[in-house]
């Protein structure tokens, strides 16, 4: 699908070390500002446990999970938006990725500097979005004298439309309010989807604790959330340091580690669910003896295109596409018994996949 997240927030909050552990490679973290000038990019698997028992059951050759892509900002500063800290260059870059990760610092450190000089996680989270909100803010300001009298005269309908569209999210930024709570329509999300606005990416908060907060709230923790909830984005908690150390090693070792630490699951297979969940993306499956593998789609896709995501030979020659559902799958263990028990369904262009399908396509071309 090449859906990415970008991780941002200020310098020195644990990004890039974020980054390090979710990709197990070695970016440049430092302890100053600007450490990290270009964007970093990786690629990470979304373990799936459903495809673990399909595997289980089918015994492939081969497995294949799907992936999901994280991309490592520069630290944003105060004045970004008016290129403060190369702040138009860093603003550039989360305009290229799908969803936003802002990582918060919740833990004192006298070995790591703050940019601000104290650790104040609202005052951090703040200053992040109303830099994203000013630079949207900027763009809006240069459009509209440009379809202002297309839009009064109404000349143009898409003139009007994205008129109309511009003055809401404007009206929400002046609230203090970021664009995605502004309400617009199908037809006025299309034509300013060009725009790529900062605030209008879905967000989710990335607390960032010491090991020793792990297992309970501190009162930074419990402010970003409170605040987090009036805004109606997910938090997730996370060491970074120590998520860094998990990815080092071996899947038995890092088990022990988290039953050492109390945990079920590291805070980056979290991150990493949680950030599928907040681009719309769900799972279907292909499961054969040669391969079993995971396949990313955006909820409510139709079979066609999921068929696409495969070839797109296999979207222009769509005939059906034969469908069990994960859970019947399990239950009656093998494809043969599954059609034995009239739980293999033939499913046409205008089937909605459903996440945890498991498909076979039939085409011709």
């Amino acid at each position: 699908m090449g859906l990415t997240a970008g991780i941002v927030g200020l310098p020195n909050v644990g990004k890039s070390t974020l980054f390090n552990a979710i990709t197990k490679s070695n970016v440049l973290s430092a302890n100053y500002p600007f450490a990290t000038i270009e964007p970093n990019v990786g690629i990470v698997e979304v373990k799936d446990e459903r495809l673990d028992k399909i595997v289980e059951l089918v015994q492939p050759k081969n497995v294949v999970y799907t992936t999901f892509s994280f991309t490592d900002i520069a630290g944003l500063v105060k004045g970004a938006s008016h290129g403060e800290g190369l702040g138009n260059q860093f603003l550039s870059h989360i305009r290229e990725v799908d969803a936003i990760c802002q990582v918060v610092r919740c833990f004192d450190s006298k070995d790591i500097i703050h940019v601000n000089g104290v650790v104040n996680p609202i005052d951090d989270i703040e200053t992040i979005n109303l830099e994203l909100a000013f630079a949207d803010m900027d763009i809006i300001e240069k459009r509209l004298p440009k379809i202002e009298k297309k839009a009064q005269f109404k000349t143009d309908h898409e003139s009007v439309v994205e008129y109309e569209a511009l003055m809401k999210i404007k009206k929400v930024l002046e609230e203090g309010k970021m664009a995605r709570e502004a309400i617009l329509t199908d037809e006025e999300k299309s034509i300013i989807k060009n725009f790529c606005f900062l605030t209008l990416k879905p967000m989710i908060y990335v607390l960032n604790v010491s090991e020793n907060d792990l297992n309970q709230e501190n009162h930074y923790v419990q402010e970003v959330k409170a605040y987090a909830e009036k805004q109606h984005l997910k938090t997730v908690v996370v060491s970074a340091k120590i998520e860094e150390e998990l990815s080092q090693l071996e899947d038995d070792e890092k088990q022990m580690f988290l039953e050492e630490l109390g945990m079920k699951e590291s805070g980056l297979d979290t991150l990493i669910k949680e950030s599928y969940q907040l681009l719309g993306l769900q799972t279907f499956f292909t499961a054969g003896e040669k391969e079993c593998r995971a396949w990313t789609f955006k909820k409510g896709m139709k079979a066609p295109e999921c068929a696409g995501i495969i070839h797109t030979d296999f979207e222009k020659g769509f005939i059906k596409a034969e469908v069990v559902s994960y859970d019947d799958f399990i239950q009656y263990k093998s494809m043969a018994k599954v059609k034995e028990a009239g739980k293999m369904r033939l499913e046409g262009k205008d089937y909605v996949f459903q996440d945890g399908d498991i498909t076979v396509f039939r085409f011709n071309v």
